[in-house]
């Protein structure tokens, strides 16, 4: 018969979910200690008895309900039947990895060729029922780790992941090459899957992470319509980024025509005058370029205008005109047509008139503003001065 265990506890490693003490046997007056993250189930018989939460217990029979209806102590302090204490580990194990042990053969809904993927990811697992876990799935082994819990559910998760996954994806009509956008759905809808077969054994699935579908990378099938699909994505891509550098060129010439003309009216008020001013001063401009009387004449519509621009650039306008004016009265020499003094027409060339004698030439520029006569007359015909006599 074993020895008396004064102390049953158990501070092995977190990876492991189901752990039998090697204490077998003990006495009524032996301390079971169980930690906070830990349940303690005892055996009696090969039978589930009581099941102890945290904290320190003594195994006595007035403290273990059950055991005091089955058991009654004669022997003087030792136990006639045979004991056992389960430990259970109750924290989240994360990051357990699993995958596809071969791949899923369907057919490509968008390309409608024959393919094969498999799928791998994360799941986390927390016991949910103690009793559960060790009647239905531990038996009489002295323990269970996570490896060896992930390879008891392998058959459930290789037939219900891959029969999922290709189930949606012709269902959806999911593309192979856009299939990363579908991973949260599907680690969402195999989580509410599995979560019932995990539990019927005991065991809580917490989180349950499709991180990666295997496609045949190298298969010369599938390579030639990625490839297509690329390209044409690719194709796409450029025509709209071409687009858009189209629109962002058409708005930087507006933006810079508004900035001209922003500028060009800041100006404008700044010196004073205003848009019809400074096309009139344009118009004087270009008169007082003109070198022969016949193209400034056909400006005449611009002697008008200027006669009606103000302010600053008026003044400028008048002075071009004048200047252009004074510039054609001063080389011209052109004979007087009527005599001065009886008004008959003239001989051309005459420095008498034929029908009166008077001499000519007398009054043939008026003295205030250089106005040249052709004809008698009492005032200027230009700036209003009584002519001499």
């Amino acid at each position: 018969m074993a020895r008396i265990a004064d102390v049953i506890k158990y501070e092995g490693d977190n990876s492991t979910f189901v752990w039998k003490h090697p204490c077998e046997d003990f006495n009524t007056s032996s301390q079971l200690i169980v930690h906070e993250s830990q349940e303690a189930v005892l055996f009696l018989n090969g039978q589930a008895l009581d099941l102890f939460g945290p904290g320190r217990h003594t195994l006595e029979t007035q403290n273990i309900p059950l055991l005091r209806h089955v058991v009654n102590i004669q022997t003087g302090g030792e136990t006639a039947f045979h004991c056992e204490v389960y430990f259970i580990n109750k924290t989240e194990q994360m990051a357990i990895r699993w995958g596809t042990d071969s791949k899923v053969q369907y057919m490509e809904p968008v390309y409608k060729f024959p393919i094969s993927i498999g799928a791998s990811g994360e799941m986390s697992l927390s016991v949910d029922d103690s009793r559960k876990l060790l009647v239905q799935l531990v038996g009489t082994e002295r323990i269970l780790t996570r490896q060896q819990l992930t390879t008891y559910f392998r058959g459930i998760l290789m037939t219900k992941v891959k029969t999922y996954i290709a189930q949606a994806m012709r269902e959806d009509a999911i593309n192979i090459f856009e299939i990363d956008g579908h991973l949260a759905s599907f680690s969402k809808d195999m989580r509410e899957r599995l979560v019932p077969d995990f539990l019927e054994y005991g065991i809580r699935l917490n989180r349950f992470n499709v991180t990666t579908v295997v496609r045949p990378e190298g298969d010369p099938q599938y390579e030639k319509f990625k490839d297509l699909h690329f390209r044409q994505y690719a194709d796409v891509a450029e025509a709209q980024l071409k687009q858009q550098v189209g629109v962002i060129e058409q708005q930087t010439i507006a933006q810079k025509t508004v900035i001209q003309s922003q500028a060009i009216a800041t100006k404008r008020q700044q010196e004073g005058y205003t848009y019809q001013q400074e096309r009139g001063f344009d118009v004087a401009e270009k008169a007082a370029q003109n070198e022969a009387v016949g193209e400034f004449s056909n400006v005449g519509v611009g002697i008008g205008m200027m006669g009606g621009v103000g302010g600053a650039i008026g003044g400028m306008v008048g002075g071009v005109v004048s200047d252009a004016f004074a510039g054609m009265n001063a080389p011209i020499q052109v004979a007087n047509r009527y005599c001065d003094q009886c008004g008959a027409e003239l001989t051309p060339g005459a420095a008498f008139c034929d029908q009166c004698g008077a001499l000519q030439g007398q009054f043939d520029t008026c003295p205030n503003c250089g106005f040249r006569f052709i004809k008698p007359g009492k005032f200027c015909p230009k700036c209003g001065r009584k002519r001499e006599a």
